[in-house]
């Protein structure tokens, strides 16, 4: 395809994501699942314009996610501000390392059973499954930083804080499989894969986040210098972050969670609010960065509206690639059945056991229960083992797995998300946090 097509297309895409931003509201529908069936359209099963492999191109989506990802993994962050020490990440943390624990258990004891995989293949599967979506799940996250919802905080910090967590437990199914070093008796994986990547990564995250904001905050707002280019303020900080943590043998993503977050608390002690840095006609950067009662809030809101116009630009790219990707995947009945509990019976499961004498609702746990999105983060999984080496026996059926569950995630989740939330609302009568 020419460079022209290409363009035109690109081109058409953003102008459809604009026009249908406002319809889509209206309907049950998301975006996820528009960009679905248009990559299905543009793939080999249609016009054959994206022919992406995902095992001869894994290394190129593996790229395309872990950005999507680390781009989802900073706004959410920001909008979370509160610091991990704070009692309302008791119960995402036990999502995110409870129930995922359980989920990944229960999948690799069904793929053992069910799908005949070797063990390791089977705990790599547990691994792709187990994180949910922080960039599909849109819907279901805090609105903003004062959003204290317990559905909505449970359901986003989960889906942060997972999405690196599960990085030990693809490190122990590749182990298995003879392609990581495990050390013997596994102490390498359990000091290097789960303690050290784990703590430096959050460790290394909330340092840079910190010391960047604090640094920037102080020249605005008592110098009137690094005023303006917050776009690249986000991006460099997702780069520092993540590169110092990788070179750093800790895992990527929480560090660029972690910097999000250290660096929405930069406003929080300054004692600035949102209100505070609201527009003043035809004020500019410049004006408003000396003041100290604005600087931190007005960074951190241009941070954050820049880097969810990236997740809108993540999100396309790989919902076109998953869409373009499915004529590589086998379905069968095999197949189905393992969707099926892993939606009805494992996610519930898994949330029952880590929610355990939880403060929630009933409708809170059935609504946490249902909505343990799959999306991007199991691309990225999946494309991080094929690319380390994934034996060809096991490629075949991991692939058609995880795209089916992604797939099905996208559509079913797409399509129950706004009448549920809508009501969930009404039954909590408004309130932005319940008990």
């Amino acid at each position: 395809m020419t460079f022209e097509v290409w363009t035109l297309l690109f081109g058409v895409l953003l102008i459809a994501m604009v026009l249908m931003g406002t319809l889509l509201e209206r309907l049950p529908l998301s975006a996820a699942m528009i960009y679905l069936g248009v990559g299905f359209g543009l793939g080999p099963a249609g016009w054959a314009i994206l022919t992406p492999d995902p095992v001869v191109h894994a290394a190129i989506v593996e790229r395309l996610a872990e950005a999507a990802v680390l781009i989802s993994l900073f706004s959410v962050g920001l909008k979370l501000s509160l610091p991990l020490t704070h009692r309302d990440w008791w119960l995402p943390v036990r999502l995110a390392f409870g129930s995922m624990t359980a989920t990944v258990g229960l999948v690799a004891v069904v793929a053992v059973l069910a799908l005949d995989l070797p063990l390791g293949a089977a705990i790599l599967l547990g691994a792709i499954m187990a994180p949910t979506d922080p960039v599909l799940a849109s819907a279901v996250q805090v609105r903003s930083s004062a959003d204290r919802d317990r559905l909505r905080f449970c359901l986003t910090g989960e889906g942060a804080l997972n999405d690196g967590a599960a990085f030990p437990f693809v490190m122990l199914g590749l182990g298995l499989l003879g392609v990581h070093d495990l050390g013997a008796w596994g102490w390498r994986w359990l000091a290097m894969d789960v303690l050290w990547s784990t703590a430096g990564g959050l460790a290394i995250g909330a340092g840079v986040g910190a010391s960047v904001g604090a640094l920037v905050v102080y020249l605005r707002a008592r110098h009137g210098e690094s005023v303006g280019l917050d776009e690249l303020l986000a991006v460099g900080l997702i780069a520092v972050a993540y590169g110092l943590a990788v070179a750093s043998h800790a895992y990527g993503f929480l560090s660029v969670f972690a910097a999000g977050l250290a660096l929405g608390r930069v406003k929080e002690r300054a004692a600035v609010s949102l209100v505070s840095a609201a527009a003043m006609p035809g004020e500019t950067a410049a004006a408003r960065a000396p003041r100290p009662d604005r600087t931190s809030a007005y960074m951190t809101r241009a941070v954050a509206g820049f880097n969810e116009q990236l997740e809108r630009f993540g999100e396309l790219a790989i919902v076109l690639a998953v869409g373009a990707m499915l004529t590589f995947a086998h379905w069968s009945a095999d197949t189905a059945a393992f969707l099926v509990l892993l939606f009805l019976v494992i996610r519930p499961a898994s949330v029952w056991l880590g929610l355990l004498r939880a403060p929630l609702s009933r409708d809170q746990r059935a609504m946490v229960a249902w909505f343990g999105i799959r999306g991007i983060g199991s691309v990225y999984y999946l494309t991080y083992a094929i690319d380390r080496g994934l034996p060809p026996a096991v490629v075949e059926t991991l692939v058609s797995v995880t795209l089916a569950a992604v797939t099905a995630s996208v559509v079913l989740h797409g399509i129950s998300v706004r009448p549920m939330m809508y009501l969930y609302r009404k039954r909590e009568g408004g309130n932005s946090r319940s008990t």
